[in-house]
């Protein structure tokens, strides 16, 4: 095992998934608060589930989503 290559891929897989479960997230809110299925002032709880099939590794992260 090469450290240093396992350490840049989990980083580069983390980078990846934080710009697209921030825009994600954000174009879910801007289309619940346009179409008024929520006023902007919500506090959302949210679970993140780290899946590797191959290691055996199932893993559940959990925080909140503010709005205000």
């Amino acid at each position: 095992m090469n450290d240093d290559v396992l350490n840049l891929s989990i980083r580069t897989l983390l980078k990846t998934f934080g710009i697209h479960a921030q825009r994600t997230i954000e174009q879910a809110v801007t289309k619940a608060i346009a179409d008024g299925t929520v006023a902007g002032t919500e506090t959302f709880p949210v679970k993140v589930t780290l899946d590797i099939a191959g290691l055996r590794l199932n893993a559940e992260f959990s925080g909140e989503v503010r709005l205000q």
